[in-house]
């Protein structure tokens, strides 16, 4: 392939993609990608947090034979330890409380497609022995399955941690290592951009400007030196957050070094993430923030307080009911002379003061006429079926305790 077009091909992916710059770094990143594409070779790709990693799997899944098939973009870190086998292997119905129905997992619903395995320094270590199998024999079992499947899926990955390091320390498998890095990609940090830096702030604050019908806010000459020698250890995402602060935040929209000073740390050398901006005096967003960390603390001990007082009047409610009753039968049977008179009932406090409300307020509890029974069966068997088994995403979207969904499972024999 010709220097020439081998530019104008980048070129083209740069604008299908929305990628702003021109390093040598970003642009052999994308070259390597699009070389790898056409193939079924593993690929992992390395950078900090916030680079930019996503784009390159979409890249080379559009660029390959597999470009009509399904992508599917999975969070490796942001996955339970005790789903994440169901997730990506499935499972079938029965193999744990909840798998009320058969479920292929993302290796079986993406066969013959490409599969982004981001953050896979997070994998258990179970869960990494399963995608080492898959990769070298294509077979994998699902949860609870004895059956062997095949699956024919392209893997792309990517970390932001240290994957030797983690190797060392017994986190990560060594040989699944080498099996993901058949192709490695290394994706540049923004500090190694140089002028890349200036071009996003200004795609960022262009945005910002098309978004919110505002005036395009403008570096000056020395605030973009000022922008290159920060180090923005959290790369592209930090910049793309200062520039939506500075859109906002500030009244003039020609940025100068001093305007620019409010919103990164002013040490160059500083790793900080942003610095807390001041518009004079003593007037700042760090005393907000503490006001409204006041707020929201007082507000959650005022619901606690209610819901405590809820139950205590609700216990002293039904001591005052089973007194009348005490005091109905005992007055049929002994003289007037002979009852003592009945003291007033004392406020009765909670047993567990410090625990959450629903640790001692019992629920409300649905009628149980009219087949509600059927109708909330159903729907926790939705939920579950939803959220893959876990209890826990389940009862949040059913707006009810775990206690409570645990009870229920119990209940309707979903438990087993």
């Amino acid at each position: 392939m010709s220097a020439q077009m081998k530019t104008s091909e980048l070129q083209a992916i740069k604008q299908r993609y929305n990628i702003v710059g021109n390093c040598d770094g970003l642009n052999h990143a994308l070259d390597v990608a699009l070389q790898v594409a056409p193939t079924d070779l593993s690929v992992l790709i390395v950078g900090e947090s916030g680079v930019g990693k996503e784009i390159i799997p979409r890249v080379i899944h559009d660029n390959s034979p597999r470009r009509r098939e399904k992508y599917f973009a999975i969070n490796c870190g942001s996955i339970p330890e005790g789903t994440i086998d169901s997730e990506l292997f499935g499972h079938i119905k029965g193999s744990f409380t909840g798998a009320i129905n058969d479920s292929p997992g993302y290796f079986g619903v993406a066969n013959k497609g490409t599969l982004f395995l981001d953050e896979v320094g997070e994998l258990p270590l179970a869960t990494q022995a399963r995608l080492l199998r898959v990769l070298e024999t294509g077979e994998y079992i699902p949860v609870g399955a004895t059956e062997v499947r095949k699956t024919d899926v392209r893997i792309v990955a990517a970390t932001n941690v240290n994957i030797r390091q983690a190797i060392s320390e017994g986190r990560f498998r060594e040989d699944l290592y080498y099996r993901l890095n058949s192709i490695p990609i290394q994706m540049p940090p923004l500090r190694e951009r140089g002028e890349d830096i200036v071009l996003l702030f200004r795609l960022f604050a262009l945005q910002m400007a098309e978004k919110y019908k505002m005036d395009r806010v403008v570096l000056t000459e020395d605030a973009k030196k000022l922008l290159m020698r920060y180090k923005w250890p959290g790369n592209v995402r930090q910049l793309k957050n200062i520039t939506e602060q500075i859109s906002v935040l500030s009244t003039e929209r020609s940025i100068t070094p001093e305007i620019l000073a409010r919103f990164i740390p002013q040490d160059h050398e500083t790793t900080e993430l942003a610095t807390i901006h001041k518009e004079g005096g003593d007037h700042s967003f760090e005393n907000e923030r503490e006001i409204l960390y006041k707020i929201l603390f007082e507000l959650r001990g005022n619901v606690n307080d209610m819901r405590r007082e809820m139950g205590a009047m609700k216990k002293q409610l039904e001591e005052v009911q089973g007194g009348k009753a005490v005091q109905a039968v005992s007055t049929e049977s002994l003289p007037t002379t002979q009852l003592a008179p009945i003291q007033p009932i004392q406020p009765i406090a909670p047993a567990l003061v410090d625990a959450e409300a629903e640790e001692y307020i019992e629920p409300v509890r649905e009628p149980e006429n009219l087949n509600l029974n059927d109708l909330s069966k159903t729907m926790l068997e939705k939920a579950l079926e939803r959220n893959h088994g876990n209890r826990k995403k389940a009862a949040t979207e059913l707006g009810i305790s775990d206690r409570t969904l645990y009870r229920r499972l119990k209940q309707y024999g979903l438990d087993k």
